[in-house]
């Protein structure tokens, strides 16, 4: 996999195969620009607003949800911005700790923004903890705002009674993170399940680069996955591409109409692949 394609950061020159609906969304992507201040030395290129402009230009989606990402730790400028250009075809997840004020809630919810990211499955490189994550999901319950999380398998299982007794919506990064040669026969995915049938949680298929021991193009341990939660719970996924795919070094970037196309098998049915792309996340975070 080369990303030497049109879009940065993204293999491959060709559409998906199947155009997407009208008012598709990729519910999972982030944009890191130098233009806004960050800790870090390191100014990534390939990744702004523009650049993603290119990717759904490729893709044909509509609407994006951008992602707050580690390179801007707890400032949202860079997030906002990218909000503001979408002109209300975009939506956000912030990241912030227990010490934010109720102004900064309010301030992000009018540019956007509609849950709190806690990516916590590696500890080294964490922003938020998950002892954050109860303190924060009752200050963002009233807003209608969701605590999204990027939590191993491993990790669900071992905090599955704080998962539960969460006042706020649950958004599973990546598909649960389950260990690919377990999948749904992981313990994971019956704690998912559960808040699943209980509407209290909704679902990512994104990331099949993360969830695969097989690999590309197929991805069939990470298919394996998607499939069982599109069996179980069609109503409760949304699909992201997880463009710039940080977590995958430069030459070896995913060919994101690849990703988009196995939501073709994955979902089986071409109003199940429209629920995904439209409705499920015109629902969970407010496109009109």
């Amino acid at each position: 996999m080369a990303d030497d394609g049109p879009v940065p950061n993204s293999a491959g020159m060709a559409a998906p195969r199947s155009a997407v609906p009208a008012g598709a969304c990729d519910a999972h992507c982030h944009i890191l620009d130098p233009r806004f201040p960050s800790p870090d030395a390191a100014k990534p290129s390939g990744m702004t607003f523009d650049d993603y402009r290119l990717l759904q230009a490729r893709l044909g989606t509509q609407r994006a949800v951008v992602v707050q990402s580690k390179f801007h730790r707890k400032d949202h400028a860079c997030l906002l911005d990218a909000l503001h250009r979408f002109d209300g075809a975009g939506r956000g997840i912030g990241v912030l700790d227990p010490g934010a004020s109720d102004d900064e809630l309010k301030r992000l919810d009018a540019g956007g923004v509609r849950g709190l990211r806690f990516s916590v499955w590696n500890p080294a490189d964490t922003v938020t903890t998950i002892e954050m994550i109860e303190p924060l999901a009752r200050r963002i319950a009233d807003l209608g705002w969701h605590a999204q999380l990027h939590m191993m398998g491993d990790q669900i299982v071992a905090h599955a009674a704080l998962l539960k007794r969460l006042p706020c919506p649950i958004v599973f990064d990546h598909m649960g993170r389950l260990p690919p040669s377990l999948g749904p026969e992981h313990a994971a995915f019956a704690v998912i399940g559960d808040l699943l049938a209980a509407g209290r949680a909704w679902v990512k298929l994104a990331g099949a680069y993360l969830n695969t021991q097989a690999g590309a193009p197929d991805y069939p341990d990470a298919s394996a996955i998607a499939r069982a939660f599109i069996d179980l719970a069609p109503e409760r996924l949304v699909w992201g591409s997880d463009w710039p795919h940080v977590t995958e070094p430069a030459g070896h970037k995913p060919d994101d109409a690849v990703l988009l196309d196995l939501l073709d098998g994955w979902s089986g049915a071409e109003v199940v692949r429209t629920r995904i792309l439209v409705d499920n996340p015109a629902e969970l975070y407010g496109f009109g």
